[in-house]
This record gives C-alpha cells, structure tokens and sequence, in this order.
C-alpha cells in the first residue's frame, strides 16, 4: 500500500496534519513518525525514529512505499537560541537525510516548513515579500534560510518535488507550545482559562504575523495538492494570516473571560528575537498561485480557541 510519512508527528503541526492527510488521501496509508513515543495512535501506523539516525530512516523507506515526506521535525528559535548546535544538526542534517533518501527511494512530493524567522532587521518590517532580503539573527532562522536552498538544489540537481511554506508564528489548541518565540499566543489562552492571568515573555506592542492552525494546515494541503506548472515560485511561498500583539491579544480574550489580566516580563532574550522579526506578511504570490486565502482573523480566531479549550483545561 502506498504511504505518507509525517516525521515529528508529535509536534504541534504534525498532530493536526496527520488528520487532514488522512481524509484529502484516504488510499493512503499514513505513517505517523517522531523521535518520542506517542501514547495515542496518530495515522494508520506509528514507527519511532530519529531523522538524525539515517539508517534507521532508511528501514522506514524501505518496508514501506512512501510516496510523500512532511518533515516537521525541527528545534524551534527559542529553543534553539539555548542549543545552538543541537538546533543546526537536527534543522539541517536531518532535512539533508530526508532529502536524500527521498530521491533515492522515489518519493513523488516532500513538504518542509520554513518560517518567516528567515527575514530579520534588514528586511522591510511590514508586508514583508516573498522575495525580500533575508538576513537571520538566530540559529533557527538561518538553518531555515539554508534549509530553503537545500530544497531548491535538490529541486534542480535531482527534480525532487519539494515544496515549502514559510509559516508565521501557528496558534493551536490540540498540542502545547513547542519552544518558539511567538507561542505566547498559545500559552495565553491556556493560563486565561486556567488562571485568568498570563505573565508573558514580550512587550505589550511587539506585533508578530500568526496564523489559526486550522488554516495552517488548509494551506498546506491545499499547496501540496496544486498541480505543479502553477507553482511558479520556487514552490516556496509565504503565508499569512493576521497580525496581532500581546496587549490586543489580551483586550480581545478579556471579552471572552472579564477578570483576565496580563502581565509582561522585562529582558527577556526572547524579545530580541520577536523584534528581528516581521510584523506583517505580503503572501500575494501565494494568493496569486494557487488562491490561499486565510479564513481566520484575531477575533474568530480567539473565540474557537476559548470555546475548545474551555472543553479541556
């Protein structure tokens, strides 16, 4: 039977996509892969594995037919920032890995997420393009960035499809916060309902593009459906969503549950990392493509997070 391999299945991506692989190609077997064990089956099957151990990989491609690689193991910016060259290893070596066995086992399409972590000072901070100036300031951003031109070597050298979004920061309420510098916008909503009080890690106006994981994962299928003469961008696109900061973020939870309050951390070295960032995307060769448009803003966004998590904390 032919296969779908998510690998970092259990990460906050992974545990929404695999679902989704599912219904849009139900003649597939999908393969659920991460480095942890996972107490709930996600897909058909679940292998343990670490995309930095090649030969295990390989005895993956080989028992089973894979015709699609999502490769969403990766150590996020924060995360990334305190293990430097853990971060470089896993982001680049395993991509490489992947890369590698999926040209020679034939693989027709592989995803992997890059991230809008790629732009940094140099870049224009509002409506950021496609094909603006890229110059990272974290270890994450620039294995990103050089993740970004692997993928269009391989596309050129061995015409591997690969296909890439840069995803701004993803607010989710089905998996925890993964270590990354704009998961204040997930963690908010769980201590609101939790303790109606969040002590957040960047300052009241820090504005970062987001994006509701519902339409995350509906652009990634919808990217990895569209038939390839109509990628015209190297098959790597950015993606927004709506822009938003902590001190909105919290005025509109704040008419959802009225006794929130908020308060904000001082020096912490995750600012520095937000303010390199973005605060807003131009995603218009996306829309042009293949038609992306997002469905959720600020407002709708944080009414399903609070009506979902309001059923689980």
């Amino acid at each position: 039977m032919d296969s779908i391999l998510v690998i970092g299945s259990n990460g906050q991506i992974g545990t929404e996509l695999i679902d989704a692989l599912k219904v849009t190609w139900p003649a597939y077997q999908v393969i659920s892969c991460d480095i942890r064990p996972r107490e709930q089956l996600k897909g058909d099957v679940f292998v343990q594995a670490d995309v930095n151990d090649l030969e295990r990989l390989k005895t993956i491609f080989e028992q089973y037919r894979i015709k699609q690689v999502y490769l969403l193991a990766a150590l996020l910016s924060a995360t990334g920032e305190t293990k430097p060259r853990y971060a470089w290893d896993l982001n680049i070596n395993g991509l490489l890995n992947v890369l590698d066995l999926s040209v020679a086992y034939r693989v027709e399409k592989v995803f992997w997420p890059s991230s809008i972590a790629v732009f940094g000072p140099g870049s224009p901070k509002d409506d950021t393009p496609q094909f603006g100036e890229k110059d990272p300031q974290t270890v994450y951003g620039f294995s990103k960035l050089a993740g970004e031109h692997w993928c269009n070597y391989y596309r050129e050298k061995y015409g591997l499809d690969v296909r890439s979004i840069r995803y701004p920061g993803l607010i989710s309420w089905k998996a925890a916060p993964g270590g990354g510098t704009t998961d204040y916008a997930v963690q908010i909503f769980h201590d609101a309902i939790a303790t109606e009080s969040y002590q957040c890690f960047l300052s009241a106006n820090t504005r970062l593009p987001m994006m509701y994981m519902d339409d995350a994962i509906r652009g990634t299928i919808e990217l990895m459906q569209t038939p390839l003469e109509k990628l015209k961008v190297f098959r790597l696109y950015n993606l927004a969503g709506f822009s938003c900061t902590p001190g909105g973020l919290a005025i509109e939870i704040s008419e959802h549950i009225p006794g929130f309050t908020i308060n904000y951390l001082e020096n912490d070295p995750r600012q520095q990392i937000a303010d390199s960032w973005p605060r807003s995307i131009d995603d218009s060769e996306a829309q042009k493509d293949w038609g992306w448009q997002a469905r959720f803003d600020q407002k709708t966004m944080t009414s399903d997070m609070i009506k979902h998590l309001s059923l689980v904390v």
